[in-house]
């Protein structure tokens, strides 16, 4: 079976089809490499499963997690749910060759599993008591159902059209259980599981960038799958800028700390200040971090981190990490700086790559809030409520980039994701222009 579509059903100006399931093109792979993708995260998610019932125990992983963290949920939940997502859109849709046309309540068949819908639907805005149930079953029927699941998907997908609505459902799928795939990393954090993983060396770095005015063209205007926030295609106008060609590094974070930043108003946001009045009473420095400040004898710095479960001194020359927007943005008014804007971020790193623009070791926050572009339309899923940037708009921020987590499929350039502001469980950073 060929990856490639027909031509009858290509999309016209359709270009640059992937060839490996590890592509930043997956958002147009056809039937045969979609399926050995899904295979790829399922296997994935399987493993992380076992890592933490290694970690945790099995009966840890069904209940709550205690005390409540922002962003930690059941890891078993969390894996059942990735099966119910893609049964829910996919094996019960009885809609889903309408592809982004589909109806947010589309007519759906019964659930493989008949507790699914108790156990594993998402409930973003119930209290904990009613958003994890307290009968979710066992690891070994969580892995039967995730079996089970993928084996329907997998079917379904031998028949299904080859063209961008055909497909829809099972790139949505995928990039969903890639994304919950890295949630599983950042909670593993959160709690300090030994998971095993390491971070990639990182190279030494460069200077910042100097970029001439352009007009750029933000969004995605391709054929293929984006997700809501990512479309669509508008042109805009930027003057020159000068840009950080790595993000912040700690030997920079540091020098912010050792100058009293984190005591210091001016610097702060007036919301950023009340976030830091709320944290854990004599905060002076990232999450996660045990220590932080310049060297006895003056020369460089250093950083104590709690890093999956273990205290570990961070490089300096490595990017600052866990950081919230209120203090990317304390260290921009502090260095005589501002944080990037996304449209920056993005230009740099088309064009800059070869003068040392390096990214992929932290997401980056950007100025301004997410907004939507012209023409924006919510697809099912958004329109939904598990994930849904309009309940974000005005009041989120834009993070640009990938981390070290973020599955290679899903390091694109033109990634929009977003969080709240002050959140800093995930593997948060951020670069800085020249006022």
């Amino acid at each position: 079976m060929s990856s490639r579509l027909p031509p009858s059903s290509t999309p016209s100006g359709a270009q640059g089809l992937p060839h490996s399931i590890d592509s930043t093109d997956m958002c147009r792979a056809g039937r045969e490499l979609l399926s050995l993708a899904l295979i790829d995260a399922r296997n994935q998610t399987l493993h992380l499963l076992s890592l933490y019932e290694e970690a945790m125990g099995a009966d840890a992983l069904v209940r709550p997690p205690a005390p409540e963290e922002e962003g930690v949920v059941p890891a078993a939940w969390l894996a059942g749910h990735i099966g119910w997502f893609a049964e829910w859109w996919i094996g019960r849709n009885t809609q889903r060759a309408f592809g982004p046309d589909c109806p947010v309540r589309p007519t759906r068949l019964a659930a493989i599993e008949p507790g699914a819908d108790d156990w594993w639907s998402p409930m973003p805005h119930a209290p904990s008591h009613r958003r994890w149930p307290a009968d979710l079953p066992d690891l070994g029927q969580t892995r039967a159902y995730l079996l089970e699941t993928l084996e329907s998907t997998l079917e379904l997908l031998e028949h299904a059209a080859e063209t961008d609505a055909g497909l829809y459902f099972y790139r949505l799928a995928l990039f969903h259980e890639d994304l919950r795939g890295e949630q599983f990393v950042v909670m593993a954090q959160t709690l300090g599981l030994p998971l095993g993983i390491e971070q990639a060396p990182i190279a030494v770095t460069h200077p910042p960038l100097l970029l001439p005015a352009t007009r750029w063209e933000l969004g995605s205007s391709e054929s293929g799958f984006a997700f809501a926030q990512e479309r669509s295609a508008h042109r805009v106008d930027v003057p020159e800028f000068e840009i950080d060609a790595q993000p912040v590094t700690w030997n920079q974070y540091i020098e912010f700390v050792d100058d009293g930043g984190y005591d210091r108003e001016e610097l702060w946001h007036a919301e950023g200040w009340r976030w830091l009045a709320a944290q854990v009473e004599g905060r002076r420095g990232p999450r996660h971090v045990e220590q932080i400040g310049v060297a006895r004898n003056g020369t460089g710095g250093s950083v104590l981190q709690q890093r999956f479960g273990a205290t570990v001194r961070a490089a300096g020359h490595h990017s600052a990490v866990h950081l919230s927007w209120w203090e990317a943005d304390a260290w921009a008014r502090w260095a005589g700086r501002r944080v990037a804007t996304e449209v920056e971020w993005e230009i740099a790193a088309h064009v800059a790559a070869r003068r040392g623009f390096r990214w992929a070791d932290v997401h980056e926050w950007t100025a301004g809030t997410l907004q939507p572009w012209p023409g924006y339309r919510a697809d099912p899923w958004s329109a939904g409520g598990e994930f849904d940037p309009e309940a974000a708009f005005g009041r989120a921020r834009v993070l640009r980039g990938a981390s070290f987590a973020t599955r290679a499929r899903l390091r694109s350039l033109k990634r929009r994701s977003f969080a709240l502001p002050e959140r800093d469980d995930g593997f948060f950073g951020f670069r800085t222009c020249a006022l």
